[in-house]
């Protein structure tokens, strides 16, 4: 039986500062993709996404960031609609900055999420468990976490999450976040701002996108491509 002093105190331990800014932040996010859900323009359509965007006027920018920061944190925003919209309305070089800071920061507060609260509240939060292996060293895994946000191999926010909760270094997770996230995004908010898709083009572009995101996985599961199968495992 377990003294009940001693359960208090670890109770105690897990009701932190630092845990509950976590959780705070988790529920805010979902406020915000509450009202996403229910507000009365799609942003998630470019015509929706420009109309939404224009209505803030000079802090739009600011909005899509913090949009962006949700999508992260919240797995069930799409983000790749977003960017591409942004480029359309931006062009590409001002629609990639933003979009970078708006995914880096969204990375760098789920990472802060991950390792303040655990994989098990991670896994009530998202409905998955990713686990990290450290034993090829830091240096590898920052490689691995580049070549994830290089190419949609494993969901942005999942690897962010397992980046936290692995107790990886903050500084080789920032920095392989944000070297790989540069020439992807900018690609992104370039087709946005370069092509206005036809109906067919669109669902081109999304079976495009959608088989790259099932052949990778499915590459790295059976020919364990990087030997990331060793390393990277979600449930």
């Amino acid at each position: 039986m377990k003294h009940p002093k001693r359960r208090k105190l670890k109770q105690n331990a897990w009701f932190t500062r630092q845990n509950g800014i976590a959780l705070g932040v988790i529920g805010l996010s979902l406020a915000a993709f509450g009202w996403m859900q229910h507000a009365e323009i799609n942003i998630f359509t470019p015509d929706g996404f420009e109309r939404s965007m224009d209505g803030f006027g000079l802090i739009a920018p600011v909005v899509y960031i913090a949009v962006l920061v949700v999508a992260v944190i919240v797995s069930q925003v799409p983000q790749l609609p977003l960017a591409l919209a942004a480029g359309a309305m931006w062009g590409t070089v001002p629609a990639g900055i933003y979009s970078i800071i708006g995914g880096f920061l969204g990375g760098m507060i789920a990472y802060f999420i991950g390792r303040s609260i655990g994989r098990s509240a991670v896994k009530a939060f998202t409905g998955k468990t990713i686990y990290f292996s450290t034993h090829r060293g830091e240096i590898y895994m920052g490689w691995l976490i580049f070549l994830t946000r290089l190419l949609p191999v494993f969901p942005y926010d999942l690897i962010s999450y397992g980046a936290g909760i692995s107790g990886l270094s903050l500084r080789v997770y920032a920095l392989a976040t944000l070297l790989g996230m540069i020439p992807s995004t900018f690609l992104l908010t370039y087709i946005g701002h370069a092509f206005t898709f036809s109906f067919a083009q669109t669902i081109g572009l999304a079976l495009f996108i959608t088989l790259l995101m099932i052949g990778l996985p499915w590459g790295i599961r059976r020919y364990n491509w990087f030997g990331m199968s060793h390393v990277i495992r979600m449930e």
